[in-house]
């Protein structure tokens, strides 16, 4: 789910935080609705959420928390572009919340600030898909339950395509070519999002690398990666990448209002692309940088932690336990009522009506073959060391190799403290 369309800000920011970054300090208050439960009884516990910007997601969130009868929940509905700074100044202090969504992050593990859920995912955990599994594993430990899976790709206006007599790319190469062919007057080709970030991964993936390899060893500084730098220094120069748009890539406006003839989003936007463009829209994944590569598909999404220095933990976990891992009617709604996202849940994705057919079947299956999950263990440091990649080589003409080298340097002292 996307944040609130009329903030300039970057869902993966979020996914980016450090612990400890923001400067602690109590939240006097984050709105005036609290979502307290009125039909619960008992332990008092808050939850907090970031702002979703699809209509109906609050009061979701506040009706399945109301309907839980052992406790009373209070949702701090947090306004996107203060989510991560409020959550982390916050659980510095003693009005942490109990449980809040974030994304797996090996630091929370590390300091001590996630619970092990291990015990309520057990009994269920091979209904999950795997990869959300190992992708909150640590040391043979489940930390985090996943909510949704989001799969990002390209969405393309097929009209357009057909106009200009491009086929859907299949390469790199192909990508910067049809770009140029679509690239119209004022409409622009291809919009990659405002800072390029949301494909520095599917990048990496596509040229047949990855992050980090099964070793936790940098995994990322390849032939392939260099060559793929260059080609996105090629397509950054060329003038048929959308810049400096109105709303960052996870807000379909560009496409939807004919900035642009393809963009890179989420499939919970899906929803919105299809109602202003009807069946004139359809989706790619991210094409191979090389020849050895192989389309890739980033699928981010969001899970729900329990602060284990909190004051009310085991509470915590049982209503977890409740709405995340019981309440399959709750989870599916959450996953297809308010934009398209793709359940967790085995059993609950394969009979979600909603993403069965048409465009939303061609997500899931995208996301089925292509899909790649984020590395507990790829930290802010190392996100931000690749970022200045980016920044050094596609937007200033670096030298890859020199560039990589200096991430080589901060990955590796990141590696080296988190793993010896």
């Amino acid at each position: 789910m996307s944040a609130s369309s009329n903030m300039n800000w970057d869902r993966r920011n979020v996914l980016r935080a450090a612990m400890g970054l923001a400067a602690a300090g109590g939240l006097a208050a984050c709105g005036s609705n609290t979502g307290r439960s009125s039909g619960g009884s008992g332990t008092n516990l808050t939850q907090y959420f970031h702002a979703y910007g699809e209509a109906g997601t609050e009061q979701a969130i506040k009706k399945y928390a109301k309907a839980y009868k052992d406790a009373n929940v209070t949702t701090q509905w947090i306004t996107a572009a203060d989510f991560e700074n409020k959550l982390f100044a916050t659980l510095l202090t003693k009005n942490a919340p109990d449980l809040f969504e974030f994304h797996p992050q090996i630091q929370m593990v590390k300091s001590g600030q996630v619970a092990d859920l291990t015990d309520i995912v057990e009994p269920v955990k091979d209904d999950f898909n795997p990869a959300d599994i190992q992708s909150h594993t640590v040391d043979g430990k489940i930390y985090g339950v996943r909510m949704i899976d989001d799969p990002q790709f390209f969405f393309y206006r097929k009209s357009l395509f057909e106009k200009a007599g491009v086929e859907v790319p299949q390469t790199l190469d192909e990508l910067i070519e049809a770009a140029a062919k679509l690239t119209v007057g004022k409409v622009k080709g291809l919009y990659l999002g405002n800072d390029l970030h949301a494909v520095i991964n599917p990048m990496i993936w596509s040229a047949g690398a990855d992050t980090l390899n099964e070793k936790n060893e940098i995994a990322y500084h390849t032939d392939g990666v260099v060559e793929g730098l260059k080609k996105m220094r090629k397509l950054f120069t060329s003038g048929d990448l959308l810049l400096g748009a109105p709303t960052d890539y996870w807000d379909p406006s560009a496409l939807n209002q004919g900035l642009c003839a393809m963009q890179f989003c989420g499939m919970w936007a899906m929803p919105q692309f299809q109602q202003t463009l009807g069946d004139d829209i359809g989706v790619f994944p991210f094409p191979k940088v090389t020849d050895n590569g192989k389309q890739s598909v980033y699928n981010g999404g969001w899970s729900m932690f329990v602060n284990a220095k909190g004051k009310n933990v085991d509470a915590a976990k049982e209503y977890v336990k409740w709405l995340w891992i019981d309440q399959k009617q709750y989870q599916e709604d959450w996953a297809t009522s308010y934009g398209f996202h793709i359940p967790p849940r085995t059993s609950i994705a394969e009979s979600a009506d909603k993403l069965k057919s048409g465009l939303p079947a061609e997500g899931v299956k995208l996301f089925n073959e292509f899909g790649h999950f984020d590395n507990i263990g790829w930290t802010q440091a190392m996100i931000t060391a690749l970022e200045d990649v980016f920044a050094n080589c596609v937007r200033k003409n670096g030298n890859p190799e020199a560039a990589l080298d200096k991430a080589d340097q901060a990955v590796n002292r990141e590696l080296k403290k988190l793993f010896g």
